[in-house]
Order: structure tokens, then sequence, then C-alpha cells
């Protein structure tokens, strides 16, 4: 076993599966989560069956029921909880000799539309980030299934750093240096597979899937660019090749969202059927603004938003995209 000790903070499906592949490289993993019952359940079972059912944790995965169970040795940390809940988290880490942060997180902090790397540089200033994202269900790279996925940040050698941490033979990472455009793609995508799971639950084809995708990457890029990420990000494993895995299988729990509001759950009726954390809700209403304030064009995002706060149905959704005036493309 490597005599490198990681901490990762949370201990749903995405940080129990990171922990695995950082497990398979035999680091001893620290795994941390508020859920105490999660944390107790993986001690005694060696298993998440809430939230990866049927994985066996390794034995070098250790659960943690406090920050302060972390050696002091640690200054390496992956951030895998919900977007609302980065800030309280890393706040935990101001004691400790944290260097560098790896945020695996796809979204927006709630109510300052902030990309979880300001979060990150609010809270631990003198430490250094990188973006961990792409096309990743957390079920098939905890199974050790094949997947790419990209680490970013403006330093490339720490980008590396991170990089080398992960790879394995099923666990592909690419790195490049534009963190903006990695999170905005992958906090984004989960609107337009919200989009698409309406569409595909009100029986509108595999065109207007199509069309969702593809005008959607459009609004991504538009943000994006705004934002001051680079275009070819876009079309890469954290832009187009996340948002078309999120838009068409059912393992995504936006896309499922998007099927049950077109059955007429409420978001509420909604994420208690899905049972974990949907991060495109919040996303949603989060983008909505940033588009407004910077005048940003994001028809989808706008509807998408109308729809979780109950503005208009999706059937009128649908149809207020439709008939939108004829434009270039």
């Amino acid at each position: 076993m490597s005599s490198q000790s990681l901490l990762v903070q949370g201990a749903g499906s995405w940080g129990t599966a990171l922990a695995m592949v950082l497990s398979r490289n035999c680091y001893q993993i620290y795994l941390w989560d508020t859920n105490l019952d999660t944390i107790k359940a993986i001690r005694s079972n060696r298993c998440n069956e809430r939230y990866l059912p049927g994985q066996k944790i390794p034995e070098n995965i250790i659960p943690i029921e406090s920050i302060e169970e972390v050696p002091d040795t640690i200054n390496k940390v992956i951030c895998a909880v919900p977007s609302h809940a980065v800030r309280s988290s890393l706040n935990l880490l101001k004691s400790m000799p944290i260097n560098s942060i790896c945020i695996a997180t796809k979204g927006f902090e709630p109510n300052t539309q902030n990309l979880n790397h300001v979060v990150a540089e609010e809270v631990l200033s003198n430490s250094s980030i990188t973006v961990l994202s792409g096309p990743s269900f957390a079920i098939e790279v905890a199974a050790g299934l094949p997947t790419a996925v990209t680490i970013s940040s403006k330093d490339i050698e720490i980008a590396n750093d991170y990089a080398s941490l992960f790879h394995t033979k099923t666990f592909r990472v690419y790195v490049h240096t534009d963190y903006i455009g990695a999170q905005i793609g992958g906090a984004v995508k989960n609107i337009m597979a919200i989009a698409a799971g309406i569409s595909d639950g009100l029986g509108f084809g595999s065109n207007a899937r199509s069309a969702i995708i593809t005008r959607g990457l459009s609004e991504i890029i538009r943000l994006g660019m705004t934002m001051g990420a680079k275009k070819e990000t876009f079309k890469g494993l954290s832009g187009l090749g996340d948002l078309v895995l999120t838009c068409t299988d059912d393992q995504s729990r936006n896309r499922r969202l998007g099927i049950l509001f077109s059955k007429g759950y409420t978001s509420e009726q909604a994420c208690n059927e899905i049972g974990q954390e949907v991060e495109g809700l919040n996303t949603a209403r989060e983008v909505n603004i940033l588009a407004k304030k910077n005048n940003i064009e994001m028809p989808i995002t706008e509807q998408v938003a109308s729809v979780l706060d109950s503005r208009c149905t999706p059937k009128e959704a649908v149809e207020n995209l439709l008939n939108r005036e004829q434009r270039k493309e």
C-alpha cells in the first residue's frame, strides 16, 4: 500500500466511487460524511447499499464520522459533497495543512451563482485547486467499468499530480487548464438533462432529444465564453461527452427528474422518488439568474427554471420553445 493518505469529503455515490478508484492505486483513503448512518453502515458492512448497492468497499477506505479523525499528515482533499455543502465542508479543513483541493462537485453555490473553485478560493485561499469532471456514472466507476474524465487546473502540474493519483487501467484521466469551462460544462448539462427527460417523458421522440442536446450545447458555450472559458473545452469530455451521457441514459438523476415532471410530479415529489441529490434543480435557478444578469440567451434553461418554480407546465415549456421566432443557427 502507498504511504500516501487522502481525504474524500462526501460518502454519497460519487464520493464513494472516487474513493474506490483511489483505493485501487493502493492509497489509504479517509471517507467522511455528515450522514453518520452511511458512515456506520460502511464501517460495519463494507458496503454503501443506499448509494452503490452490491459494491464491496475495500479495506483501505476508512469511513470517519469527524474531520478530527483525519491524520494531520494529509494535505490533499477530494471534495465530492453536493454544491450547497461545499463551503461548509471546506470550512472544516481550515485548521489542517491542506495545500491542494480537487473539486469533484458539479454545480453552482446556491444564492451566489459562484462556481465551486471560487468557494474553495474564499475558504482555503492558500490551497491550489483542481476540478474533476466528465461523463461518469458513479455505479459504473465503482464497478471498474471503462471511464474517461478530465482534471483541470490553472497550474497544469497540479492537474498532472491529481491525474496520477486517479489514473488506473479503467479510469482514464486527461488534463487541461480550463477549470472554468470544465465546471460550467459539468453543471449546466444537468439542466439540459432535465429538459431531455421532460421531452422524452412527454413522448416527443429522439429528434426532439437531439435538438435539446445540440441547442443545449450552444447555451453552455454562450455562458462559458462569457465567464472566461475556452470554446474547445465544450467539445471534450467535460462538455459534449458529459452532456450526451446525462441526456440519454436513465441512470442520470436529472434526466429522471425531467421524466417525473412530465408525469405531473412536483419538485419535492420527484426528489423523494429519486432519493438522492439532484444538482440540476439548484443549477437551473442559478444559471437562469446568471443568464439574465449577463444578457445571455439561454431559452432551454429559462423554460426548465419556469417548470421547477411552477410558472408553467412541462408541456407549456416545450411549446414555448417551439413557438420561438425563426432564426439562423
